[in-house]
C-alpha cells in the first residue's frame, strides 16, 4: 500500500527527493520513466532497464521485485531496499446483477476512492471509471461526492492503480472460469474533478497511454470536467484524450444553482472556449447532461440546448439522475427523457441517453464512500 501523504505536505517532486538520497521509501509508480532511467545511473546501472522494470509494474501487475525475473538479484535487491511498490487496499467490492463491479479503495493515508467496472448490455465493451481525487470541491448540487468535500488530491500512481486492481479482478475471474473480459474504455469520471488535479491526472494518461505502460489508446480514454477553462485546452493540446463536459443547465441561473462552477465560468463563457478548443477532425466533445426531474427536464430546456451547441462538433449524453441518501432531486422519467432526445435529434444534434448500471450496489459515484467516511 503506497504511502501517500495529504494534501500540501505531499513532496512537490518525489523523484528528486528518491534521487537525492531520502530515508523514506518511496512507491516506484511515483517515478517518472527519466527519473527510473537516472536512479539506474546512479546505482551503476544500464537506463534501459528502466522499460524491463516499468513494463512489469504496468503490464504484468508486479507486486514484488522478486517477480522481475529478467533483472540481476543485486538489481532486484538495490530497487527493494529504495522503493516500494504500493496498492491500495480493497475496502469492498461489490457486484451488481448486471455484472457491474463497484470497488471501495483504501489509502494508506485512511482516505477512500471508488471506481467501478461497467460493462455494455450486448456488447464487449468494459468501461472502468475512475477516481481523480479523494472527494471532491466542486460542490455539485446532484452529486454524492460532493457531500464529502475536498480531501486531497491522487498522485498519478494512485490514479493508475485503480486500473491495475481493475484488471487483477479481471484475471481472477477468468481463472475462476468467467468469460474473458478486458478493459476497453477508461473515464475519467469518478470521484473528484480531474482538471482541478491537472498535473496528475495528465502524468497517469502518460502512465496509461505509454507503451512500456499500461499501453492502453488515448482514443479510449475519457476526461470529464465540470468546465474548467483554462485546464481544457491545455488538456487538449498537451494529450490525445476525449473531453467530456458537464453541464446540465440551459441558462445561467438553473446551471449555477447546479454546479456553483457556473459563476467563475458562465454558460456563454464555456462555451466559447468549446467553440475554440484545438479538437482534431472527426473528435466531437461529449456533454454530459443529468436529468432532474422538474429542474432541467423541459422542451424549452432541450430547444435551448439544442442552440446552444450549434457550431461546436459535439454530442450529448443524457444521464438519469441516480438518486443517493439526502438527495433533494429525483431523476426525470423514462417519457420525458426520450422526449428530451426527440427534441435535440429534431434539431440535428446526436444524443444518447446512458443507461443507469449498478443500481442495487450504489454504483453512483461518491456512494459508497460517503457512507463510509465521516463528512468535509
Amino acid at each position: 500500500m503506497r504511502a501517500s501523504a495529504s494534501a500540501g505536505t505531499f513532496p512537490a517532486s518525489a523523484e528528486s527527493a528518491i534521487l537525492a538520497g531520502a530515508a523514506m521509501k518511496r512507491d516506484l509508480k511515483e517515478l517518472s520513466a527519466d527519473g527510473l532511467a537516472g536512479w539506474l545511473r546512479s546505482e551503476g546501472e544500464a537506463p534501459y532497464r528502466a522499460r524491463q522494470i516499468l513494463t512489469w509494474l504496468y503490464q504484468r501487475s508486479a507486486a514484488s521485485f522478486d517477480e522481475m525475473t529478467d533483472l540481476s538479484k543485486r538489481l532486484r535487491e538495490r530497487l527493494e531496499s529504495a522503493f516500494t511498490i504500493g496498492r491500495p487496499t480493497v475496502v469492498r467490492l461489490s457486484r451488481a446483477a448486471d455484472d457491474t463491479r463497484k470497488f471501495l479503495f483504501g489509502l494508506a493515508d485512511g482516505g477512500q476512492i471508488e471506481s467501478v467496472l461497467i460493462p455494455a448490455e450486448m456488447s464487449e465493451r468494459l468501461t472502468l471509471c475512475i477516481s481523480s481525487q479523494v472527494g471532491c470541491g466542486m460542490g455539485c448540487a446532484f452529486c454524492a461526492t460532493a457531500t464529502l468535500g475536498l480531501k486531497r488530491s491522487l498522485t498519478a500512481g494512485e490514479i493508475v492503480d485503480q486500473v491495475l486492481e481493475a484488471r487483477r479482478e479481471l484475471e481472477t475471474s477468468r481463472a475462476a472460469g468467467e468469460p474473458q473480459s478486458t478493459i476497453t474504455n477508461i473515464v475519467f469520471m469518478g470521484m473528484g474533478e480531474p482538471l482541478h488535479n491537472y498535473e496528475c491526472v495528465v502524468e497517469a494518461i502518460g502512465l496509461l497511454t505509454a507503451e512500456w505502460g499500461v499501453g492502453f489508446s488515448p482514443r479510449r480514454i475519457t476526461v470529464s470536467t465540470v468546465g474548467l477553462v483554462p485546464q481544457m485546452k491545455r488538456l487538449l493540446e498537451e494529450t490525445k484524450v476525449n473531453l467530456a463536459v458537464s453541464l446540465s443547465g440551459t441558462i445561467d441561473d438553473q446551471r449555477g444553482r447546479l454546479m456553483p462552477v457556473n459563476r467563475k465560468y458562465p454558460i456563454a463563457t464555456l462555451l466559447g472556449a468549446c467553440r475554440e478548443l484545438p479538437l482534431p477532425r472527426r473528435k466531437r466533445i461529449t456533454f454530459e447532461y443529468v436529468m432532474l426531474a422538474g429542474v432541467n427536464d423541459s422542451l424549452a430546456d432541450a430547444r435551448r440546448l439544442g442552440k446552444l451547441l450549434c457550431g461546436i462538433p459535439s454530442k450529448v449524453n443524457l444521464i438519469p439522475f441516480n438518486a443517493f441518501p439526502g438527495s433533494r432531486f429525483t431523476s426525470s422519467g423514462r417519457p420525458a427523457i426520450e422526449a428530451f432526445r426527440a427534441a435535440l435529434l429534431r434539431q440535428g444534434v446526436h444524443a444518447t441517453i446512458r443507461e443507469s448500471r449498478g443500481r442495487d450496489i450504489q454504483a453512483a459515484c461518491g456512494q459508497l464512500a460517503a457512507a463510509e467516511q465521516p463528512r468535509g
